[in-house]
């Protein structure tokens, strides 16, 4: 098929925009009512905790590996900077970790990670559990894959997306060292490749499009209905970090009711503000499966209405 012929089947395609406006309001709708169901808040609270469990073993095990490696003030400068998308009072907890680390004896450091491997692979497997199960609870999952399956899948997923974010976080930082230190031009102009709101997202869509597709159902999730949730839920964790910051910064001031705790409360509220938005994207992958399955019905039983 021509470009030109394809013109002109978008043409005299017969297509309401107000149509299209009510149906995606009613999916947005019933997507909302999906993540907001009262179940899901306890996946939610129970992701959110050991998601929160997992960051500062994670921050011990990557300490060590560079102490053994190279230099561990190098991962804390490149922490730094990734906790640049987080809002500046629950950033102050990541980075204030970080420089603990980065300061403490090579020894104490080897130690700490040895324990943090622990911690941090069984909060990490119980979180990813967590989220997967509320994504099928979301997805309304009739055949529940049983308790090994399930187990195994978790540990997929942590090792894919571990993977995934080392894999990102050392082609972010290339194009940094390439620009800087030799002077490329090319890159140096080109400022979105050393952004890291461009990296978590593209990075965050990828993982969560793939999560949607495979993880949260036996059967793969259309992959439309999937990108469209992994878009939704990168764009709402950017958003939430944005805002969140915002109305800390300019609107509230959490000390005067939260005291010496409030960058504590702040990192809490972030945290379960990005889980939210993993939920919401597998409902909005649901409810568009769904409608894309009900536009197809009638076209199935009656083929001769499929238009050409």
């Amino acid at each position: 098929m021509n470009v030109q012929s394809l013109i002109r089947r978008v043409r005299t395609r017969d297509w309401d925009p107000l149509h299209a406006a009510r149906v995606g309001l009613t999916v947005l709708g019933k997507a909302l009512s999906r993540m907001w169901g009262r179940d899901v808040m306890l996946y939610t609270g129970g992701t959110s905790f050991f998601i929160m469990l997992a960051i500062f073993p994670a921050l011990a095990i990557a300490m060590g590996l560079y102490s053994l490696l190279s230099d561990p003030a190098r991962v804390a400068e490149q922490g730094a900077a990734v906790a640049r998308i987080m809002p500046d009072a629950a950033r102050m907890i990541f980075q204030s970790e970080l420089v603990r680390l980065s300061r403490a004896p090579h020894g104490s450091i080897s130690v700490q990670s040895g324990v943090a491997l622990v911690i941090g692979g069984y909060a990490s497997h119980r979180g990813f559990k967590a989220l997967l199960a509320g994504l099928s609870f979301i997805h309304d999952e009739e055949r529940q894959r049983g308790f090994l399956s399930f187990n195994i899948m978790a540990l997929v997923v942590l090792i894919a997306a571990m993977g995934a974010l080392g894999v990102l976080s050392t082609v972010f930082f290339a194009f940094r060292i390439l620009g800087e230190t030799f002077e490329l031009r090319p890159l140096r102009g080109a400022l979105w490749l050393y952004s890291e709101w461009t990296w978590a997202s593209a990075g965050m869509t990828a993982g969560m499009t793939l999560i949607y597709r495979w993880a949260m159902s036996r059967d793969p999730v259309d992959w439309r209905a999937s990108l469209m949730g992994g878009l939704a839920a990168a764009a709402l964790c950017i958003f939430a970090s944005w805002a969140l910051g915002f109305y800390v910064e300019q609107i509230a001031e959490l000390g005067a009711t939260y005291g010496s705790v409030a960058t504590v409360v702040i990192f809490l509220i972030w945290l379960s503000w990005n889980v939210n938005a993993l939920f919401f994207g597998g409902a909005l992958a649901t409810e568009v499966e769904l409608a894309m399955h009900l536009r197809r019905a009638p076209f199935a039983s009656h083929p001769e209405l499929k238009p050409d």
